[in-house]
Formats: C-alpha cells, structure tokens, sequence
C-alpha cells in the first residue's frame, strides 16, 4: 500500500485552484511520506504539455488538469487513458454544462481570470489597509474598517485581518491589553463590524511560549503564566460585554474557518 502520492498539476494558468482543492482531499489521508504535488503552470503549447505527461508517466503520478483550451484538455485527457493513469478534469465537464445551460461557447482564455478589474484593485487596497491599520497603528482607521477585530495577544487577529483583506475586506484590529484603555473609536463603531476574538488558556500559554522562545525570550516570562493570561483573558471579556460585539473562540480552528464564522456574523 503506496503511502506517498505524486500529484501533477497541470494548468495553462496559475494553478493554485487545483492545489487547494488537492490539499482537501490529501488532508483526509494518512500519507507517511505527504502528498508529492507537481504544479505546473501556464502550460499553452502541446509539445510542453506532451512532456510534463511523459515526466508524470514515468513517475507513477496522478495528473489533475485544469486546461480552459478544449484541444490542450483532450490531448491530456488522450493520454492518460491510453497509458492507464488516473486523469482528474477540474474544467471540462463544469464548461461543457455551461456552454449547455447557456448557449454560449467558452472563451478559452487561460487569463481571463485574472484581468486587471475593479476588483483587483479593491483586494490590493484593502491588503494595504490591514497593514497600515495592524494592532491599531493609527486608531482613526477603525472609523473606515468594514471589520475590527479585537482580541488579547495570540488570538490570531494579524493573520486573520490579512486572510479577510484577501476577501476584500479592509480590516483593522485592536489588542486588548488591560494597562492601555481601549481607543474612543472603538465605542464609535457599529457594534455589529466588531469582532471579539478568544482563545483557551492552555493554547494561550503554549502559543506565547513558542513565540518567546523564537525571539530568544525566557519561556517563563510572565506573558505566558496562567495569572497574565487569566487576567488578560478576563479584561478582555470585559470589553467585549461593554461593546456589545460577538465572540469567536478561535482555538483548533484554520484560519479559513475563523475568517469564514467572521464574515457570517458582519453579514
């Protein structure tokens, strides 16, 4: 029984769409050795493409596609079959039913994607808002913010604001700390953009360990001790209470998923 996987991705644009989707499915596997993902991108001609799949053949490997050009999609799809390896199409089938519902037929423009739109330029500002407006460098942005967390040290309110800034949602976060009051703009905010943001004392302490310990800190400095953590974790249920913000418990979740319960509860 193989306990490592050889995964070609193969994509005439970027690509990460099918490694996302690889790692969801490989997660749920106990592969000793991981999963072997091959990504190769921006794959336009056939005599590359014919090449990559040769490399994939002699490597026992899986190749998932995600080819928006029907003729480089076939001749993937041709020979995986004719030499007997496992082909997974991640766009043939879902355009095909398009081109059905619709009438229309597909551009077949790899980077039509990813065109230079309104859009983009929102995501590029709002990324530059979560870290012009991070641990609350200047409090004025909070009054601009579509999301404001706020959370005691380690609750994940940094990575957590460049995720949501991905998602175009200009973010700006507040650490609670019980020797500083908390910025007037904060009370001046609808209650529903506020986010409290908590964790468990155990991971609490575990976390701020690892982080002393990177920084070349004693580890039994009182940041990490029960006492600060209880008293911090403490202030900061306080605040939330006089804010009257809902809560996030964030210990064992992703990022993903945090982000995910945020946008759920502004909405």
């Amino acid at each position: 029984m193989k306990s490592t996987v050889i995964i070609y991705v193969i994509s005439d644009a970027i690509g990460e769409t099918a490694q996302h989707l690889i790692r969801a499915s490989t997660a749920q596997f106990t592969l000793e050795g991981g999963a072997d993902i091959r990504r190769h991108a921006f794959v336009r001609d056939e005599e590359a493409l014919l090449e990559i799949l040769e490399e994939a053949r002699k490597a026992d490997a899986i190749i998932v596609q995600t080819l928006v050009q029907k003729r480089l999609g076939s001749i993937s799809s041709d020979y995986c079959a004719q030499h007997g390896m496992p082909c997974i199409d991640l766009v043939s089938n879902l355009t095909a039913a398009i081109e059905q519902k619709t009438g229309q037929q597909s551009k077949e423009d790899p980077g039509n994607m990813r065109r230079l739109d309104q859009h983009y330029f929102d995501r590029i500002a709002a990324i530059e808002f979560a870290v012009k407006y991070d641990d609350c460098k200047d409090p004025r942005g909070l009054l601009e913010a579509d999301i404001v967390l706020i959370g005691i040290s380690r609750t994940s309110k940094t990575p957590l604001s460049s995720y949501l800034a991905n998602q175009n949602y200009k973010v700006a976060n507040v650490p609670l700390v019980p020797e500083v009051p908390i910025p007037t703009e904060l009370t001046q905010i609808p209650r529903n953009r506020i986010i409290g943001l908590t964790n468990s004392p155990e991971k609490l302490s575990a976390i701020r360990k690892v982080r002393l310990k990177s920084i070349g800190l004693d580890e039994t400095s009182s940041y990490s001790s029960e006492n600060r953590i209880l008293e911090e974790l403490n202030y900061g249920y306080r605040i939330f209470k006089q804010l009257g913000c809902r809560i996030i418990q964030v210990e064992d979740k992703a990022i993903e998923e945090t982000a995910a319960l945020i946008i759920e509860k502004v909405k």
